[in-house]
């Protein structure tokens, strides 16, 4: 058992070197994009791609238990469980992520071989749906998705959320493919619960296409979080389980959540939503997939200004991050519409970075 002091200095190592080697592996991504045109079709990209992920996925699988929050939790209740009888409990609060600890924990697998299991799922599939996303440029979609804000908490603690994520990205990626896609939603939906949320967004965005009402809406959702109007959390919060009604859509001061109205976040947020607007209702460049991806992302989003006031706002807002990086890079390497669009890849890839390293270092504190 290690101390508070050491706890607080692993995790501070953990994100230091995180942050370092992601920075590092952005560089060498930008220039051999930058400099060479045949590595944008190597297949060496998702073979480099999928190396990283798992050297990701075993470094933050062997991370240690206390410092990480969640991670602690998840060791405590995994310890009370370990060499028990295993049964399938469908009434689960998130019935896939539950049913593996459980079962894993029955078998007597020690508890980091979970943790590598969990990471393994979240790098390597995100992996995977960068690969389907961006064919020949991988390497940089992921790199650059390493570099997002929420990627290394959501490896690290929110990890139920962080591999739902992953399967939800496949599920964007593999869309065409219907009932794969709606497979890989229900496997998000089992690891957890607040997936509800992009899994609707998904659905209404497949179906209703008119791009310029998302960001109407969008810009509505803005106006009424900065009218400080809190109606629809108490809305939504009747189709969420008694967890999301208590805890997450609570609307209240407390000393352990992130919540109130954001500008450093919501004008994070809105980025993608700009770029969206400039490519595809104002120069009107056809992209039948980055429509679709930015109508899911504008969607969820919107949630998060609705819900802006609520507990936990940051774990709301990640419903709409989880996107983030695949939204702001797409149409800057697979859509054709400047001259200088190689070199707006680098506004867009640093700047992403950048931002992440000014919360991690200046905001919050390594």
């Amino acid at each position: 058992m290690i101390s508070t002091e050491e706890a607080i200095f692993y995790r501070a190592l953990y994100r230091s070197l995180y942050l370092i080697v992601v920075f590092v592996l952005t560089v060498i991504a930008m220039s051999q994009y930058r400099h060479c045109d045949v590595y944008r079709k190597h297949i060496g990209s998702n073979m480099s791609s999928t190396i990283i992920a798992l050297i990701f996925a075993f470094f933050i699988g062997i991370r240690p238990h206390r410092g990480f929050e969640d991670t602690g939790n998840y060791v405590e209740y995994y310890d009370m469980v370990y060499g028990t009888l295993f049964q399938f409990d469908w009434g689960a609060e998130n019935f896939l992520f539950d049913n593996l600890l459980n079962f894993m924990a029955s078998l007597g697998v020690p508890v980091t071989l979970f943790f590598i299991v969990i990471a393994i799922i979240y790098f390597v599939g995100t992996a995977i749906a960068c690969g389907k996303l961006f064919p020949g440029n991988t390497l940089l979609a992921f790199v650059t998705y390493l570099g997002a804000f929420s990627t290394f908490s959501y490896g690290t603690n929110g990890v139920k959320a962080g591999a739902a994520a992953a399967f939800f990205l496949l599920a964007l990626a593999y869309r065409e493919r219907k009932i794969f896609a709606v497979f890989l939603l229900w496997i998000s939906l089992g690891f957890h619960h607040s997936m509800q949320a992009p899994i609707v967004a998904f659905i209404i965005s497949y179906f209703y296409q008119k791009d310029k009402y998302y960001f109407y809406g969008w810009v509505f959702c803005l106006l009424m979080a900065a009218a400080h109007v809190t109606f629809f959390q108490s809305f939504f919060s009747n189709f969420t389980d008694e967890r999301g009604l208590t805890d997450y859509l609570y609307v209240g001061k407390t000393t352990k959540t992130v919540s109130g109205f954001r500008p450093d976040f919501i004008l994070y947020s809105a980025v993608p939503m700009c770029i969206g607007y400039y490519i595809i209702i104002k120069k009107r460049i056809q992209s039948p997939i980055y429509s679709f991806l930015w109508r899911v992302y504008t969607l969820t989003n919107s949630v998060f200004l609705l819900c802006t006031y609520a507990n936990f706002i940051n774990r709301i807002a990640y419903l709409s991050w989880l996107m983030y990086p695949i939204v702001l890079l797409y149409p800057f390497v697979n859509i054709t519409c400047s001259n200088y669009q190689k070199k707006y890849v680098g506004y867009a890839v640093y700047g992403h970075l950048f931002f992440t390293l000014f919360m991690e270092i200046f905001y919050y504190g390594i």
